[in-house]
């Protein structure tokens, strides 16, 4: 029901609520008609139901919905007192003084005349079913709900907010001035994950000669980043980084881990070939050529234990098949598998196991403990023996272990040497309380015997009595020591 300009002013001049005028001064119902002129300027994104084609009528003949037709109910039910007059105006002081409240009523309800359960009221009815104060519903949110999206945060605030865990945006800061703002001010927060963040965004925005430059005399910063490349493993990043800061030693042992990427083991070898020549301190540099020299050595020795494993005319590889490869293994691992498959092999064969320890100078305390762990765990005694037994210049021999033999013990035990072999090592510990707690751990009863003999002491041998079987050999050798009239207790 559409009217025309003169028909709209000669309906409300006509109109029966003579208390309303449209002086200039009360504008109080020309800011609730601009109001709704606002909202229904909004019809067009708010979806339509399917039955909105149908046109409601009110019982007085008027569309539903329509500015009229809100206007004069509005004005019916509370504009047509004075005390409907200040209901009006507390209803306008609290729009902005209250916060949006929980309602039921959607936004084109209002104005359409329709709730969200298909019923019908007008304004003023929905507008009195809330439960708190009546007031207007909010048509926007406060401006300052709208920063984010607005970008109208400042460096110092976007820093505290990310350190909250907030959600910003960092793209608004577009200037190289702004940029660095952003990151002192990370910076100044002591907060890496912050710092991190800001960073990630300057790696993003920054060419690489700016963001160096500008890094260089902020230390903390610079320090984050090459964590953070490290972290991820940027390596040609990092490399340009060092190469611009002139760090050389940091350059090559960044280049050098590069070694780790390669899995190809003539691709690795001479790879870690150009690593030589790089700048490294002296004791790296002899590393290097140590890892260089040692993955060459593999590489020759698994192409000939791969044959021989293979060709099965050995004895070694067919009771004890290789598990893995010795390719990339480090030089222990590498000695023990020397140990264990040529061990009695020449000095001059790349495999033997003097041949490793003379070319990466092994300390004797490291040979002597890989080699035993290697034939005792072939069981090999002899060699066992032989790996302890020294030659003076008189020619008379001697039994001297590096590595002292109360770990000599262990091994053995470890492997499940015979008795006999572990009491004959168990006598030669120096130290008397290790070796009477290793004899008795291990059940060694005559080097406990022996030793509590040696000490004169009858009550440790009468208490250890009571721990070997009735009647044994052990018991019979205990009682004949205490008989014994040629020995001195001290207790």
């Amino acid at each position: 029901m559409n009217r025309t300009k003169g028909d709209e002013e000669e309906y409300w001049n006509s109109s029966k609520f003579k208390a309303f005028t449209f002086d200039d001064e009360d504008d109080e119902l020309s800011q609730l008609k601009e109001s709704k002129r606002a909202v229904n300027s909004l019809r067009d994104f708010v979806d339509d139901d399917d039955d909105d084609d149908l046109e409601r009528v009110s019982w007085t003949g008027e569309p539903v919905g329509s500015i009229s037709w809100s206007i004069k109910e509005t004005a019916g039910n509370s504009g047509s007192t004075p005390e409907g007059r200040e209901q009006l105006k507390g209803r306008n002081s609290f729009y902005t003084q209250l916060p949006k409240p929980t309602s039921t009523y959607s936004l084109s309800s209002f104005f359409k005349g329709r709730t969200r359960l298909g019923s019908f009221q007008s304004l003023s009815d929905a507008l009195s079913d809330t439960p708190a104060k009546s007031y207007a519903p909010e048509l926007g949110r406060p401006k300052g709900e709208y920063r984010d999206y607005s970008n109208d945060w400042s460096p110092s605030d976007t820093v505290r907010r990310l350190r909250r865990g907030k959600v910003c945006s960092l793209e608004r800061f577009r200037s190289l001035q702004d940029k660095l703002q952003l990151l002192e001010e990370a910076v100044s927060m002591h907060d890496g994950n912050v710092i991190t963040a800001v960073l990630i965004f300057l790696k993003r925005t920054l060419s690489k000669e700016i963001l160096f430059r500008e890094l260089e005399v902020r230390q903390v910063a610079l320090r984050h980043l090459i964590h953070f490349l490290k972290e991820i493993g940027d390596q040609k990043l990092l490399l340009d980084l060092f190469r611009f800061l002139d760090r050389t030693e940091e350059l090559a042992l960044t280049h050098y881990r590069e070694h780790l990427n390669i899995q190809d083991p003539e691709k690795r070898k001479e790879f870690l070939k150009t690593c030589i020549g790089l700048p490294f301190s002296a004791e790296d540099s002899a590393h290097i050529q140590d890892h260089y020299t040692l993955l060459e050595r593999q590489i020759i020795i698994e192409v000939n234990d791969r044959h021989l494993e293979s060709a099965g005319q050995t004895e070694i590889f067919r009771k004890h098949p290789r598990k893995a490869s010795i390719l990339n293994m480090p030089l222990v691992t590498t000695l023990f598998y020397a140990c264990f498959y040529h061990y009695t092999e020449s000095e001059g064969t790349f495999s033997s196991p003097i041949n490793l320890k003379k070319t990466f100078k092994i300390p004797d305390k490291q040979y002597v403990l890989t080699a035993l762990a290697a034939r005792a765990k072939l069981r090999a005694w002899n060699d066992v023996d032989a790996l302890f037994t020294t030659k003076n210049w008189l020619g008379y021999t001697k039994k001297r272990a590096p590595i002292g033999f109360h770990r000599v013990v262990e091994i053995l035990h470890k492997n499940s040497a015979p008795v006999q072999i572990l009491q004959d090592y168990v006598n030669l510990v120096e130290d008397v309380d290790t070796k009477l707690n290793l004899a008795t751990k291990l059940k060694c009863h005559d080097v406990v015997i022996d030793t509590c003999r040696d000490l004169r002491d009858r009550q440790q041998l009468l208490a250890y009595r009571s721990k070997v079987d009735k009647g044994s050999v052990e018991e019979e050798k205990i009682d004949a020591v205490l008989s014994s009239s040629q020995i001195r207790w001290k207790n």
